[in-house]
């Protein structure tokens, strides 16, 4: 019976296996052929009936092209300029907005989180039309501080949904002891609190910096002068140099990468569900 027991959890994992090995050519396929159009000469990708689905005959042809045609370098660090802002504006607001939540009643904190998330159920372009009128006004407009603000209305929902979870998983116990020691409650939520809610701070940042890295609407409307690099390939996919495009999108996706494997360690799902526990 035992013996039974153990072939069908084997055979339970070996599914499990395969269908998490399914799953993952499923995601990474698509990055692979960017990389592959992005590295390979025309004539053996994009001119091919039936192109090769292995690596060969690899260059850096398609990135002369695009960078000696554009201007990259300013696209980018626009990018990440906005990008850090979105998650350091998302966090300054997020990290007070969480503790207070943790303070009220669960169903009633709960109610407000659900709420928070109807913004962004509105159409990114129906909001980002009157701010740049806003933006025009007070001299924002086409600047990257108008651009993180734009975006850290979307991203701030989920920062605060994330850091309400890590803030419930503190036992209530430590924060009591450092107000009976003495601390503020100012102090007490950056010295304590945050630190010991490293991991779903550092999750709410990590999102919030990947949303406005890839993010377009805002971007085209709020700053058409100073592109950032998603805009800079969308005019190449509309001018039909596919092939650029197609670099872009690969330098796009390095850091997206190199972030993800950095940080992975603190992506838990304790912190994704725990803001509506209980």
């Amino acid at each position: 019976m035992r013996v039974e027991i153990m072939k069908r959890k084997t055979l339970n994992n070996y599914i499990l296996y395969a269908a998490a090995i399914i799953v993952a050519i499923i995601f990474i396929y698509p990055l692979y052929i960017l990389f592959m159009v992005s590295f390979s000469p025309t004539r053996y990708t994009l001119d091919e009936l039936y192109p090769s689905q292995l690596p060969s005959h690899l260059s850096l042809t398609n990135f002369v092209s695009a960078l000696t045609q554009y201007n990259f370098v300013s696209p980018m660090f626009k990018s990440l300029e906005v990008a850090f802002l979105v998650g350091i504006i998302t966090l300054a607001v997020a990290i007070p907005a969480a503790y207070g939540l943790s303070k009220l009643n669960k169903r009633l904190a709960n109610l407000i989180v659900v709420f928070l998330f109807m913004a962004n159920l509105v159409p990114a372009l129906i909001i980002a039309i009157p701010i740049s009128v806003e933006f025009i006004k007070a001299g924002l407009f086409d600047s990257a501080l108008a651009l993180a603000l734009a975006q850290s209305l979307f991203t701030m929902p989920l920062a605060t949904f994330i850091i309400l979870g890590a803030f419930r998983s503190i036992p209530k116990d430590i924060e009591n002891q450092a107000r009976v020691d003495g601390m503020g409650m100012i102090r007490t939520l950056y010295t304590l609190l945050v630190p010991l809610a490293k991991a779903g701070v550092a999750v709410a940042f990590l999102l919030s910096w990947l949303t406005s890295w890839d993010e377009f609407t805002f971007a085209v409307i709020l700053s058409p002068l100073k592109p950032t690099l998603p805009v800079i390939v969308y005019l190449n996919i509309t001018e039909g140099s596919l092939v650029q495009a197609a670099a872009f999108a690969a330098v796009i996706s390095v850091p997206v990468i190199i972030l993800t494997v950095v940080l992975q360690k603190y992506i838990k799902g304790v912190y994704l569900s725990g803001g509506l526990t209980g």
